[in-house]
């Protein structure tokens, strides 16, 4: 516990100030992250790092992940960079006769895009021109909130369990009180911003990290059953792996983007 402890301390004061410093550090921060998760990611489901699929999977993910513009580069349509992945993928599965085999190929299409797009879009909302660090702070606090309020409701309350099958600790109780304390957290922005951000933006961020961050945990807990295994990596000590940690993160960030909830 108590390595727990120092380990998590450590890594929120680091993360806290590479975030407020913003620009390459941030950055730097981000690019880390996103590499070691789409290693557990390969990992996860079986494929050695030596292999081409995963070589190819992590310049895929870097490729959506990368702000191309911030390089002097034009960005390519999104879209246009999934499918040539897709089909880079796809090729590998006739240029190995199918020894990488089509599920393969597309487990790393959906790790590349999850992973590579989840962090860029933590990127893309940091580094707006308008108040970038607030919102970016505004939505973390409100996914933690959510995490907090979901832990310490379902202690004290918790009765009827919310998916069993996926996650046996979660309750009903305890997710109802992350959304309460997220919209707290969220609304508590709009109070002391109230130029900045409206109140119906602010009950709207709250719900969107609460929701879509709890089901981003139950994803990555669905997905944890499925391969048998307790964590997707241990870059943390008493934490688990990256995809431990940031699995709301994945969720929530596109869909605040997707939204038209962030930047403000």
């Amino acid at each position: 516990m108590k390595q727990r402890i120092i380990s998590g301390v450590l890594a929120a004061i680091a993360f806290v100030v590479l975030t407020v410093l913003g620009g390459w550090f941030f950055f730097a921060l981000l690019l880390f992250l996103t590499i070691v998760g789409m290693m557990e990611f390969v990992r996860m489901n079986g494929v050695s790092m030596k292999h081409p699929l995963a070589w190819i999977a992590m310049a895929g993910t870097l490729l959506l992940f990368l702000p191309w513009a911030d390089f002097g580069l034009h960005q390519p349509a999104a879209l246009h960079m999934i499918w040539v992945l897709m089909f880079i993928l796809l090729s590998v599965t006739v240029l190995t006769k199918n020894e990488v085999t089509i599920d393969g190929a597309a487990l790393m299409l959906l790790g590349s895009l999850y992973i590579g797009y989840g962090f860029h879009a933590m990127y893309e909302i940091r580094m707006g021109d308008s108040h970038g660090l607030m919102t970016t702070i505004m939505a973390f606090f409100a996914i933690w909130a959510s995490d907090i309020g979901a832990y310490f409701m379902g202690k004290a309350f918790g009765k009827n369990k919310l998916w069993p099958a996926i996650s046996p600790n979660k309750t009903i109780e305890g997710s109802l009180g992350g959304v309460v304390l997220a919209l707290v957290f969220a609304l508590a922005f709009a109070v002391i911003y109230p130029d900045v951000i409206s109140y119906e933006r602010a009950i709207m961020i709250g719900l969107v990290a609460a929701v879509a961050g709890q089901f981003g945990d139950l994803i990555q807990s669905a997905y944890k059953r499925v391969r048998g295994i307790k964590d997707s990596g241990s870059i943390m000590p008493g934490h688990g792996g990256v995809l431990d940690r940031c699995d709301s993160w994945l969720v929530v960030f596109p869909l605040l983007i997707m939204t038209n909830l962030l930047p403000l």
